[in-house]
């Protein structure tokens, strides 16, 4: 199986940073795209950034110029800095990857549990 486990929320005052960190483990051959999305209270899940395993990135245009995804491959680890931090940006922030389990077998998707970001006014 493989398993992301997402650390680095809080609670932080509006224009503060923060850095979120999202490590796979477990069975993995490769390890492909790696994302952030986040769930606002009410709200629906929403797209934040993704990073391919070559480094091309792609950002929601709430966030452009605010956050910045990135990844250490070696680690399977993506992160997320978020700068100029708004409370609409308040939302548990989840990470995925596309992975593989072997090298025979069809990428899937896998989820983290998520992690808790509140940014207060």
């Amino acid at each position: 199986q493989v398993q992301l486990v997402e650390s680095g929320g809080g609670l932080v005052q509006a224009g503060g940073s923060l850095r979120l960190a999202c490590a796979a483990s477990g069975n993995i051959f490769s390890v492909n795209a790696m994302g952030w999305y986040r769930q606002a209270p009410g709200k629906q899940l929403e797209f934040v950034a993704t990073i391919t395993s070559g480094g091309s990135t792609n950002y929601a245009e709430t966030v452009k110029g605010r956050f910045t995804i990135s990844r250490d491959n070696a680690k399977n680890t993506v992160y997320l800095q978020m700068d100029s931090l708004k409370p609409e940006d308040t939302a548990v922030y989840s990470c995925n990857s596309q992975a593989k389990r072997y090298s025979y077998s069809s990428p899937m998707i896998y989820w983290g549990q998520g992690t808790q970001v509140t940014v207060s006014s």
